[in-house]
């Protein structure tokens, strides 16, 4: 994973000019506060990097910055499975989910082509103790029958070599199954992209465009241009 150390991401501009609040959830599990931080959140202490991700939210709806039919969450890679474990594990606090290229089902992602490089953050299904935590936190296994999820967008890239885009697939598909009502659950797949490094600018601007078309219509926020006009 990469540490959440701050830095100035220029996309979230179109956010804060749309009236928006950022915020970046430190949780353990990263590099931020050295190596014990990480190891409080690896292979079975999983589950207390979706813990920390999960009180940040409530605290932030606690003090009044947003509200659960405000607030939207986005994640990539390893953050992509935070994504997954947030909205199956607390769908009530989330209106929408942007999720790029992140592992959905942790019982077989040590079986595609990278999938040895991912045991040592995770654990392996050969080892009975990792097998339990990877199953009990898995998002693809946590999703149940007729529950009210949060508007989900999912995307990948057909030449992912790092997570097979075979998870954000099914992940999709099991949830636009088993979503009560008429929730949205999109997948969007990049023919021409895989993990995000590499990819062409005019791909990834595209991705951007439609991230931010997702979230502003989830939220029912009126995009406002140069010129302070407003179009929905």
């Amino acid at each position: 994973g990469v540490s959440m150390t701050p830095f100035f991401l220029n996309v979230s501009r179109i956010w804060l000019d749309q009236g928006g609040v950022f915020a970046v959830a430190n949780i353990r599990g990263g590099g931020e506060f050295g190596e014990e931080w990480h190891l409080a959140g690896n292979l079975t202490k999983k589950q207390n990097v979706f813990d920390d991700f999960i009180a940040c939210a409530e605290y932030l709806t606690k003090m009044r910055y947003t509200s659960p039919d405000r607030f939207a969450i986005e994640g990539g890679s390893n953050g992509g499975l935070l994504m997954g474990a947030a909205l199956t594990q607390r769908p009530e606090l989330f209106r929408a989910v942007v999720s790029h290229v992140g592992i959905y089902d942790m019982l077989r992602v040590e079986l595609s082509p990278n999938g040895a490089f991912n045991v040592p953050e995770f654990g392996t299904v050969k080892d009975r103790s990792q097998f339990v935590a990877m199953h009990a936190y898995s998002p693809y296994h946590r999703v149940k029958n007729g529950t009210k999820y949060p508007a989900v967008l999912f995307l990948t890239g057909a030449n992912d070599p790092r997570v097979d885009p075979m998870q954000s697939r099914k992940m999709t598909a099991r949830l636009q199954a088993a979503t009560a009502g008429s929730g949205t659950v999109l997948l969007r797949t990049s023919a021409g992209s895989g993990h995000g490094i590499g990819t062409a600018l005019s791909e990834t601007i595209e991705q951007e465009v439609d991230v931010y078309a997702f979230l502003f219509n989830q939220l029912g926020i009126a995009f406002k241009g140069a010129n302070g006009s407003g179009e929905r």
